[in-house]
């Protein structure tokens, strides 16, 4: 090749280097940025895999340390169930033997009355009156309304049964005013003070004694009794399944 032929190359290419050296620039820039791009999205979604996995895996180690300790109870439950029917027995005294049931609410019976609610009951006698469980707490009670299972929660006013109140077991009724739970006829000469904690009595049939209700907010004084206002355990909405009491 001549002389003449490279120089006129070597023209061209400083010529071209120069005319598109910023457009080539922008492609290969443009190019870095989506490979930069992809890499940061590759990144999070590892990252957030391998936060899942690990927050699956304290999921799972939760639930075993709590299914442990259900264990653990329903174990010491059933002994001491056992224990109590053979004291029961030497003292020639029916075995206790109590049975609770799940069942499922349906919906509110009034659109505008949150405080009571039908009931999927198969196992529902209407002749009597059962305790409503929610998560463990006294939920209210079941009754019959036209022969079908209905539920009266704590704010319903017919939702009544008895109760003790505090370390002492003072006596009295709890009972529902739409608004907020009260316990009732609670004997004059008696001290209830807020924070005393409000258990099932059992002394009606309906719960067994010492399911929770609720804390004292207020104490009231009337003229032959007293009153106390109560923040109940149980939750103001209505779950899909609650418990009954079926034999206590």
């Amino acid at each position: 090749m001549s002389k003449f032929k490279i120089i006129i190359l070597l023209c061209i290419f400083v010529f071209v280097s120069f005319r598109y050296s910023t457009d080539a620039r922008h492609i290969i820039g443009g190019i870095n940025t989506k490979i930069l791009a992809s890499y940061g999205d590759m990144k999070m979604q590892i990252e957030a895999k391998i936060n899942e996995h690990f927050a699956q895996q304290e999921e799972i180690q939760r639930l075993r340390t709590e299914n442990q300790s259900l264990q653990k109870s329903a174990v010491l439950s059933i002994a001491f169930a056992s224990k109590l029917s053979d004291m029961l027995k030497e003292h020639n005294v029916t075995a206790y033997n109590p049975r609770v049931s799940m069942i499922q609410s349906i919906g509110y019976t009034n659109l505008n009355d949150y405080g009571k609610v039908w009931l999927k009951f198969d196992d529902f006698n209407q002749s009597k009156i059962y305790g409503l469980l929610q998560q463990g707490y006294a939920a209210g009670i079941v009754v019959s309304n036209d022969g079908h299972p209905q539920g009266l929660l704590l704010s319903d006013p017919k939702s009544i049964f008895a109760v003790y109140i505090g370390n002492q077991k003072m006596q009295g009724v709890a009972q529902g005013n739409r608004k907020e739970v009260l316990v009732k006829y609670i004997s004059q000469w008696l001290q209830p003070q807020v924070g005393d904690e409000v258990v099932t009595s059992g002394l009606d049939g309906i719960f067994f004694e010492g399911i929770k209700v609720g804390v004292v907010t207020e104490v009231i004084d009337e003229e032959s009794s007293k009153t106390v206002v109560v923040k109940p355990y149980a939750a103001p909405h209505v779950p899909a399944y609650m418990h009954v009491i079926m034999q206590n």
